[in-house]
């Protein structure tokens, strides 16, 4: 079979096929800004506003604040009134996709992922000329914490649902006293919401990131389950359950790890991977592989790659893909769990 591109008659066509990606690589920017300078929750907050207003509210310049609310409005994320000085507002449900940190809408931290990685472009060069890497670290806090930012309503709100909905996993968390890892936690959230669904067990999240056990600690703290929830960056041994959220694709020796995992895990445990739910081969087209080649691309393939000897794997990971993987760990077998319409992932049990 040969893949082929979208069909683009001329280059006229090809042109404007470029121009349209331009056009949203400006949003990204333009939202970015409007993040991280705080103008959309000022909107929210007190809107509709001028530009004066804004810039006052935020401590930013009116210029600036006047040249973003125009672009903004241009594009059609603003509404705007008639008369002079223009006044503009966030509607309703573009307030909740941009600010609403607890709906599962929200997609500010996407733009805050593609900038930080974009920021890096010369050391992304470089390692792509040298095969050499970007780490998480060097990408720095905009990737870091835009991910868990954007995982962390599918943790709170969902989670829980989805794992009651698989027996064979549930049951084995249920018990007393389980103990339970979350493999490269990040800033806790799944650990948090692992606490929540099962009050009776302990739960070890684990991460070799320092900056983000130091937030998980504070966030479980916060969330009030800081005596059910421990962070470290070492092992954990005689575990009931084991999960790794979406992190395996990054690992730069993912055999290893999982070896590593069924090592801890008891025989009547449970091996949990929830990682990208990509197709089995290459599909033109299709947008879930565009946006996971994008973060392949600019962050996941470079990290796994800042340490070497690396698997290299990216963020398109296969299914057989892991499969190949969980088989070389002396895992017996892999098969996908019932839960869907999680984002854009895909849960994998790891037979012991």
């Amino acid at each position: 079979m040969t893949l082929a591109p979208t069909p683009q008659s001329t280059a006229d066509d090809w042109t404007e096929h470029v121009f349209s990606a331009a056009l949203g690589a400006i949003d990204i920017l333009a939202i970015h800004l409007g993040d991280r300078l705080g103008w959309y929750r000022a909107l929210v907050d007190a809107g509709p506003l001028t530009a004066e207003q804004l810039a006052e509210r935020t401590d930013t310049h009116p210029r600036y604040a006047r040249e973003w609310l125009e672009q903004q409005t241009t594009s059609g994320y603003l509404e705007a009134s008639e008369g002079d000085p223009m006044t503009f507002s966030l509607p309703p449900g573009a307030a909740e996709a941009l600010t609403d940190e607890r709906s599962l809408a929200y997609i500010s931290p996407l733009a805050r992922m593609l900038v930080g990685a974009a920021t890096q472009m010369p050391a992304l060069l470089d390692a792509y000329r040298t095969g050499r890497g970007v780490s998480w670290d060097q990408i720095g806090d905009d990737a870091r914490w835009s991910q868990a930012d954007m995982n962390r309503p599918w943790f709170e709100q969902m989670l829980a649902e989805a794992i009651a909905g698989v027996a064979e996993v549930h049951d084995v968390l249920s018990r007393p006293g389980a103990r339970i890892a979350d493999v490269a936690c990040g800033a806790g959230w799944s650990s948090i919401a692992l606490a929540d669904a099962y009050p009776q067990a302990n739960i070890v999240g684990i991460d070799i990131d320092q900056p983000s056990i130091e937030a998980a600690r504070t966030n479980a703290a916060e969330a009030d389950v800081g005596h059910r929830v421990s962070f470290l960056t070492g092992d954990a041994a005689e575990l009931d359950g084991v999960f790794i959220f979406e992190a395996l694709h990054d690992m730069p020796r993912p055999v290893e790890v999982l070896q590593a995992i069924k090592a801890a895990v008891k025989p009547d445990g449970v091996c949990v991977v929830m990682d990208e739910g990509v197709g089995d081969s290459v599909t033109v087209g299709d947008d879930v592989e565009r946006l996971m080649y994008g973060f392949s691309l600019f962050v996941c393939l470079p990290d796994g790659m800042s340490s070497q000897p690396s698997a290299g794997t990216g963020t398109v990971m296969r299914p057989s893909t892991l499969a190949h993987y969980a088989k070389d760990a002396g895992f017996s077998d892999t098969s996908v769990l019932p839960i869907e319409d999680f984002s854009f992932f895909r849960f994998y049990r790891l037979h012991l």
